[in-house]
């Protein structure tokens, strides 16, 4: 990103091209600020009222801008004479108004767009108007790399020697701003920045401005990018990261800390209130020990990434619910050991074949596992007696295509069969009817009583006439 203040004697502007459109000529500036380049277009009529204001304000020379021509301006050979013209008029006027550089100058050569300490005068005029009413607002406020990393680094400047403008400028403005926001949307990219060579996501920012986040969602940042999240240990409740290329939660989790080793992490780099994590769309394979410093975890999401099997996050003792959708997990055994109070699971879009690695899981009351890979209807006894559970999702497995499947399964759950919420329906009083006869053949078979007429207290009268 450019920064002027400290480029200023590695700078230079110049008028370097033309081009036509809807028969209007405009004239290419390309302007360079240490390694930082950009171009933006200007018709005449932009130099004139630009030269206006800097004869009236910043003593610039009236005789130094080209003259105006009403007959045969869109010759090819007055065109250029008029490029060459502007590009000694540019030159002069730049070389004029370095040290104070002031606030039009600057607009006119899109400073703001590209340059820290001029995009941060901007910011701050916004944020002094609106910063209140973007505060109430309760939607989160859009942050780009860009804007994050000018803040950054206009934190290592000392006030910068260029010409005072008005109060709302300020920085300060930004900084109270950042301090007092609660929720905070990243969203960066690898596309290059407008006209110049700028690419977001190769720029570093700090986020210890924000003192009082609650959410923040960051999303096609590399963690790379990233600096200084000790401030958020405190306050943050919920994180996303997605679409970061992202292998390991420690990425974020421990991206300030130097020595990323289980032994050497301390009590005061826990998140305190961090009660909802979402990593999806990235690239993790296995769940490390940093879930660890989450104790308050409530809510985790993994959504598509590369997952093959689940370790112990037993250690998360407020952990209720949990999306493990797109991923690749085929056994989920002993999941009771590894999980502890679940009540939500989303398997749905992997290769699970079986449920018994379920069949503990005595607190779960939702288990997603549609597009999944099981074939069997029987593999339903392995949950069918979990207490709380009312919620299954089967569509889209094998099993789902055989013939009375929902009857097959609802009848499973014997005298929860009314309770039971099958692929996102309840059973139809037909479905629970043949359900009962199922069962009661299942049940007579071996020798017992159907549990819908087990502890059955309704009476029966038989009237004579």
């Amino acid at each position: 990103m450019s920064s002027f203040v400290t480029h200023r004697n590695d700078s230079s502007v110049s008028v370097d091209d033309t081009s036509s459109k809807d028969g209007v000529t405009y004239y290419k500036i390309s302007v360079r600020v240490g390694s930082v380049y950009w171009n933006v277009s200007h018709r005449y009529n932009d130099f004139a009222e630009l030269h206006e204001k800097l004869v009236s304000n910043h003593g610039v020379a009236k005789e130094l801008l080209p003259p105006k021509k009403v007959i045969r301006n869109k010759t090819p050979k007055f065109v250029e004479q008029r490029r060459e013209g502007l590009n000694d008029y540019l030159k002069n006027v730049y070389n004029y108004l370095r040290l104070s550089m002031p606030y039009d100058f600057a607009h006119f050569l899109d400073f703001h767009l590209y340059d820290i300490f001029f995009l941060l005068q901007d910011l701050a005029k916004t944020l002094y108007l609106e910063g209140d009413k973007l505060l109430e607002n309760s939607s989160s406020h859009v942050f780009s790399p860009l804007e994050l990393h000018a803040i950054s680094e206009r934190l290592k400047m000392a006030c910068p020697p260029t010409e005072k403008v008005d109060q709302m400028y300020d920085f300060s403005h930004v900084l109270d701003f950042c301090s007092h926001l609660k929720s905070l949307n990243i969203e960066g990219s690898y596309e290059k920045l407008g006209t110049s060579n700028i690419i977001p996501n190769n720029l570093q920012f700090d986020m210890s401005p924000f003192k009082s986040l609650l959410e923040l969602k960051i999303l096609g940042v590399p963690m790379a990018c990233i600096q200084s999240v000790g401030t958020l240990r405190d306050t943050l409740m919920s994180l996303s990261v997605l679409i970061a290329s992202v292998v390991s939660l420690n990425e974020f989790l421990l991206v300030d800390i130097l020595h990323k080793d289980q032994d050497s992490i301390a009590e005061t780099e826990k998140w305190k209130k961090l009660s909802v994590i979402n990593f999806a769309s990235n690239n993790i394979t296995q769940v490390n020990w940093a879930i660890k410093l989450v104790p308050r975890l409530q809510h985790l999401s993994l959504s598509s990434n590369k997952l093959t099997e689940l370790c112990d996050i037993s250690c998360l003792h407020e952990l209720r619910v949990l999306n493990l959708s797109m991923n690749k997990f085929g056994a989920c055994e002993n999941w009771h050991a590894k999980i502890g109070n679940i009540v939500k699971i989303d398997l749905s879009q992997n290769q699970v074949e079986t449920l018994q690695g379920f069949s503990r899981l005595y607190s779960l009351e939702s288990l997603d596992l549609s597009c999944n890979l099981i074939t069997d209807v029987e593999e339903v006894q392995h949950i069918c007696k979990l207490p709380c559970l009312e919620y299954l999702w089967l569509t889209a497995n094998p099993v789902a295509s055989s013939i009375d499947y929902r009857v097959k399964v609802i009848e499973q759950f014997n005298n929860r069969m009314t309770e039971l919420c099958l692929d996102n329906e309840k059973a139809s009083e037909k479905e629970l009817d043949k359900a009962r006869v199922l069962q009661a053949l299942r049940i007579v078979k071996e020798g017992k009583t159907p549990s819908f007429l087990e502890n059955n207290n309704t009476s029966h009268s038989f009237n004579r006439s």
